[in-house]
């Protein structure tokens, strides 16, 4: 599977990113793709190992190209992203995070040390109003504090 007839092509920008808040002039995957290149890998050695273990699924060669310069306007499909990933070496997550602020000006911040209930909980509230926010955050603290206190 590959997109190379895709050719309604749009550029897609990331947000603000970096820490002197300089926008990159490269969507998230087009950046990701480009720092490949950068670190000596050409798009033919990318487009060689870009094939999703799973179903099989290719990007070519142009496709990556295109991604990189003048982005399609849309994003590449899971089976599309496990190429991708496997191309770059990354894991599919980070494809995906790419994909979605690329295309979708998605940001997502990821949560470590929790399992997935806290991951469910904080995807609930993103879309609350800030007045159950404070409520769920006052819950939370109260919580936490509740755990110090008794030594857990």
């Amino acid at each position: 599977m590959t997109r190379e007839d895709d050719d309604m092509t749009v550029p897609a920008e990331a947000p603000e990113s970096g820490a002197a808040g300089e926008a990159s002039p490269l969507g998230a995957l087009s950046q990701l793709i480009q720092e490949a290149l950068d670190k000596g890998a050409s798009y033919q050695r990318l487009a060689d190992r870009a094939i999703d273990p799973e179903t099989g699924a290719t990007v070519s060669k142009p496709y990556l190209q295109r991604v990189v310069k003048n982005p399609p306007v849309n994003p590449p499909l899971p089976p599309e992203i496990g190429a991708i990933a496997a191309a770059l070496g990354k894991p599919v997550r980070l494809i995906k995070e790419a994909v979605a602020r690329q295309w979708l000006l998605y940001e997502a911040t990821e949560l470590a040390g929790y399992d997935a209930e806290v991951r469910i909980i904080v995807g609930h509230l993103a879309g609350k109003s800030p007045e159950e926010l404070r409520m769920w955050r006052y819950m939370i603290e109260a919580e936490e504090r509740a755990r110090r206190e008794s030594g857990q």
